[in-house]
Parts: C-alpha cells; sequence; structure tokens
C-alpha cells in the first residue's frame, strides 16, 4: 500500500479561509504515523484491512483469466475434456473474484469506522479532525487510494466478467443435471447474484464506498451532513493545493506519490457528490471543481484518463441543470 506522511502547513485558501495542508511525501516505515490513544482503536481496526489491500492490488494486476480455456470448451460443447479444462481453470479464479468482494465489505466496514472518527462532533470543525487525527486522515487517504487503483485495474480487465458469467452458466447446467460440483470456491445463488453486481459496474469498489458513505450519513441523522461534507471538501482543496503549488509539488519525491494525491482528490469528490445534497458541482460547493480538473488536465497526456473517466461517468449530480457550462465542458 501507498504511504503518505502529512506535514502540517498553514495556508490561506480563497473559498474556504484558512485551511490545514497536508503535504504529502512517501516513506518507508509505517511507524512514523502513529495514532494518538483516541485513535488507536479505529487505526487498529482499520489497518487490519489496509495491511490486506496491497496483496489485493498484487492478485488483482497478476490475473490473466481463463479466456482461452473457455473459448475452446464453448467452441467444443461435446469435448469433456476441454469442459473439464475450462471447469479446472476457471474455478480457482471465482476464488478469487469472490475473495476481492468480500473485501469490498471488509473496506466498507472500515470506511465506515474511519468517517464516525473523522465526522464526531469531537472537535468543531473538519480541519480540526484533520490536523490532530493525522494517523486516521492518513488511513482514509490510503482507502480511497486502494479504491481508485482497483477500480482503474479492473476497468481494463474484460476477463473478470467473462470469467464469472462463464462460470455461473456452467455451475447452472452442472445443478440441472445433477454433476456435483463441490469446493471452497462455489458460490450458492444469491452470493453469486452480489458478486455479479459488483463486477457489473465500471467502478465497483467506488461505488461500495459511495453507497457507504450514504448510508452512514443516512444512519446519522443527528450529525450534521456539513460534518461528512466539509471533511471530503477540506481533503479535496488539500490535494488540490499540494498538486498545484510548486513549492508543496516539489517536495514529492516520486510521481506515485502525485499519483496517489490525484486518487485521493477525485475520490473525495465523487464522495462529496453523493452524500451533499446537490452535489460537488453546485455553485454553492466548497470544491472548486475547475480548479481540480484543471489539476488532472495539466498531468501527462493519458496518466489520469480513467481519473477523468471516473468524475465523467460515475458521479451523480455532473449531468444536473445546476452544473457550469464550463464544468461540463471540461470534462468532454
Amino acid at each position: 500500500m501507498q504511504h503518505c506522511e502529512f506535514f502540517l502547513i498553514k495556508h490561506s485558501y480563497t473559498f474556504c479561509g484558512p485551511v490545514t495542508l497536508f503535504v504529502c511525501r512517501r516513506f518507508s516505515a509505517p511507524a512514523d504515523a502513529q495514532p494518538t490513544e483516541a485513535e488507536r482503536e479505529v487505526w487498529e481496526q482499520v489497518d487490519v484491512v489496509l495491511k490486506d489491500a496491497k496483496g489485493i492490488l498484487d492478485e488483482l494486476q497478476a490475473y490473466k483469466g481463463a479466456g482461452q480455456e473457455i473459448r475452446e470448451a464453448i467452441q467444443n460443447p461435446n469435448d469433456d475434456a476441454l469442459q473439464e479444462q475450462a471447469w479446472a481453470a476457471v474455478v480457482p479464479l471465482v476464488g478469487k473474484l469472490k475473495k476481492f468482494y468480500e473485501f469490498s465489505q471488509r473496506l466498507e466496514a472500515a470506511l465506515h469506522s474511519l468517517l464516525g472518527a473523522l465526522t464526531s462532533e469531537t472537535y468543531s470543525d473538519p480541519t480540526q479532525h484533520l490536523e490532530r487525527e493525522q494517523a486516521l486522515a492518513k488511513q482514509f487517504a490510503e482507502i480511497l487510494h486502494f479504491t481508485l487503483r482497483f477500480d482503474e485495474l479492473k476497468m481494463t480487465n474484460p476477463a473478470i466478467q467473462n470469467d464469472f458469467s462463464y462460470y455461473r452458466r456452467t455451475l447452472s447446467r452442472m445443478r440441472i443435471n445433477n454433476v456435483p460440483a463441490e469446493g471452497e470456491n462455489e458460490v450458492n445463488n444469491e452470493l453469486a447474484n452480489r458478486i455479479s453486481l459488483f463486477y457489473a459496474d465500471a467502478t465497483p469498489m467506488l461505488k461500495t464506498l459511495s453507497d457507504g458513505t450514504t448510508k452512514f450519513v443516512s444512519e446519522n441523522k443527528n450529525l450534521p451532513i456539513e460534518n461528512t461534507t466539509d471533511c471530503l471538501s477540506t481533503m479535496a482543496s488539500v490535494c488540490k493545493v499540494m498538486l498545484e503549488t510548486p513549492e508543496y509539488r516539489s517536495r514529492f519525491t516520486s510521481e506515485d506519490t502525485v499519483s496517489f494525491c490525484l486518487r485521493v482528490m477525485v475520490g473525495v469528490i465523487i464522495l462529496y457528490d453523493y452524500v451533499h445534497p446537490v452535489g460537488a458541482f453546485a455553485k454553492s460547493s466548497k470544491i472548486d471543481m475547475k480548479g481540480c480538473i484543471k489539476v488532472l488536465k495539466d498531468q501527462p497526456p493519458n496518466s489520469v484518463d480513467g481519473l477523468l473517466n471516473a468524475l465523467r461517468y460515475t458521479t451523480k449530480h455532473l449531468n444536473d441543470d445546476s452544473t457550469n457550462k464550463t464544468i461540463k465542458s471540461m470534462l468532454q
């Protein structure tokens, strides 16, 4: 998992007043971001999840699929040996897909815990939360980075849905013909439906977090919605200023850090757009969308296509009548 250390620098920012900037750079020792005693319980819960995140990304990046075996089996339906080869190739892959889906549920629970801490009434504004709970803010950023990276990899790998579709079709035939298909990787119909819906979404992990954030807000009606939206908009502002200001950008030790901050910025924009009543693109939004889009477009060609597409296709309010025409044209 990519790591990010936060340095506090006071910075005057035009539309949201004085804001605490967290300037990111790589570091090698996770111990550099130790939680306070007040943070520790939530931090430890989330840390268990984040420790598995890099392995999930590595497995997804290495996922090759069983396309050849499936094609040969479909082209030769009466060749039992080819049917068995395809099934033998697909079953362990479905085990991986099930594992990724189950991880998304763990990630949503981790997000829920972090939002509970970062939006509580402990401090009077989101800047104080992010300043005094840096270990949790870092974990939130790492979850968003993982989410956008997972979805980038998933979007470029059509084998995932093809493999799972073949598995479901074949399993259905086997059940009809009373052919045993036992094994730890078999999933029941209910779970298969949920997994299928998960992968049918272009950005499944982001949808999980968006739905989870919306659920958090609806379940905590006693908590002002601004506690959540202001936390998200502040993080977006922080990332934008870090990326567009040479003084801060020069502190980044690698392009991986730039990618990390870009993903976090886009992630919090999308979550904000889902939970704020009028979204991120409205005139009253506390996120400088024109500035954020400009930061993305200032990156090297083709390096942020996935992030721009996430704003185009996974936000909720972009196509609303209230959205500024300039913003719409910037994303066309």
